[in-house]
């Protein structure tokens, strides 16, 4: 049997991924959810007076934070469209940290991007022969990729690394910036009109300046990559035929479709998006490699794929969130993250209307109940411990993953063994 040549070609309904469960928001209504708490977090910055919950630094902090999660989200998000479960995430990415940065202090910047990309790519290829080929349960393969990242960097580090200068055995020499950009009058505008304090707008300019000020151009890479995923995964007959393998590999192969192909190319552009996670953080957002930069961001990647649904727009919107509690650990954290307090209890309370309403009376009180302790936690202190302010991302990821379990669909195969020929 002839591969289809076109998408219509394997167009089947055993093919189309099942509807998800649940409704699915719309544009208008998801733009009125992000205006909403928008909204509710100016009343938090006029009541705490946290200024720095919403200026301009804060948000091109968290941008240059969410980029790392983003990347490593798209490739998690790769791999399992085809069905395979990535938890290796985190070691492609240490993959992507140490080869940029071998390679960016010596021939600079943008190779070491390259390189580690190929870095990242080395750990998928591996992924790749375990999962698809031996079918080596793909969570057993993951961790032992993470661990064997981290043993060859670790080795690797010091012969690399020692004798040059700023070198040692757990950090590289400095490497050259990739450069920045910032829109001329457009950032001074809306620095400006955050400055001014009012409600809703300048918050919003504070969001908006973020986007346009100091920014990598590798940034812009990456965003352009989520929009260019969706593109290829749901309107190409590559992309048609990628997914079939992670809804129904067996009707996919009876089809015509090399199952194995795809799922290779799959996990192994899986393992490139983390290498250039990785390579971000040694050659963009240090810029050198430093032991342990990783720092789980490999897993919260993973995190945000899922409560994305794996979709790529609500994964971005995940790394959004997880990188903006994440600049809180550098950008007057302590004060900021006690504001938050107030509006995760606002939040809490909200929901717990929300459920009155949906007649889950139960739900309701557990979470009201919730929400009075948060609004006690931030109205008897003045301040949060900096232990606090260090969990607040694996806090948040926690939370959300289980406030959105119940809307969540993967790939029906996805994580499954699968043998050649038992499409035929």
């Amino acid at each position: 049997m002839t591969a289809p040549t076109s998408a219509t070609d394997v167009n089947q309904p055993t093919l189309q991924p099942a509807a998800p469960t649940g409704r699915r928001l719309s544009w208008p209504v998801l733009l009125l959810v992000i205006a909403g708490a928008l909204a509710l977090t100016s009343i938090v910055r006029l009541i705490t007076g946290a200024d720095g919950i919403t200026n301009v630094s804060q948000m091109s902090t968290a941008l240059q934070l969410a980029v790392p999660i983003g990347l490593a989200g798209l490739g998690g998000l790769w791999a399992e469209r085809a069905g395979v479960v990535n938890i290796g995430l985190e070691g492609m990415m240490i993959f992507g940290t140490w080869f940029g940065a071998w390679a960016g202090f010596q021939w600079g910047p943008w190779t070491g991007v390259v390189f580690g990309i190929l870095g990242g790519c080395i750990g998928g290829i591996l992924h790749a022969i375990a999962t698809v080929t031996f079918r080596v349960n793909h969570i057993v393969s993951g961790v032992a990729i993470n661990i064997l990242a981290l043993g060859i960097t670790r080795y690797l580090a010091p012969l690399a690394f020692e004798g040059h200068a700023g070198g040692s055995a757990k950090q590289s020499p400095a490497i050259d910036s990739l450069g920045h950009f910032t829109v001329p009058g457009l950032s001074d505008g809306l620095r400006d009109l955050n400055n001014q304090g009012w409600f809703f707008i300048s918050d919003i300019a504070g969001l908006l300046g973020g986007l346009v000020t100091n920014v990598s151009w590798l940034t812009l890479i990456a965003i352009a990559l989520i929009p260019g995923t969706w593109w290829i995964l749901w309107r190409t007959a590559f992309g048609l035929r990628l997914r079939s393998c992670g809804e129904n590999p067996i009707a996919a192969e009876s089809l015509g479709v090399n199952v194995y192909k795809y799922k290779y190319i799959a996990v192994i552009i899986s393992g490139g998006l983390a290498g250039l996670g990785g390579a971000f953080l040694s050659v963009v957002a240090n810029p050198f490699y430093l032991e342990g930069q990783v720092s789980g961001r490999g897993y919260i990647g993973l995190a945000a794929m899922i409560f994305g649904n794996w979709m790529p727009g609500g994964l971005a919107l995940g790394a959004g969130l997880f990188g903006y509690t994440d600049s809180l650990n550098l950008r007057g954290g302590s004060t900021n993250v006690h504001a938050l307090l107030l509006l995760g209890a606002l939040l809490l309370i909200i929901g717990a209307i929300w459920l009155v309403i949906r007649k889950k009376y139960a739900p309701s009180m557990i979470t009201a109940v919730v929400g009075a302790l948060v609004y006690t936690w931030y109205a008897t202190t003045n301040e949060v411990p900096n232990q606090v302010v260090s969990a607040t991302p694996y806090v948040v990821t926690l939370v959300v993953l289980t406030l959105s379990a119940q809307r969540l669909r993967m790939p029906k195969a996805d994580g499954l063994p699968y043998k050649k020929g038992q499409g035929t």
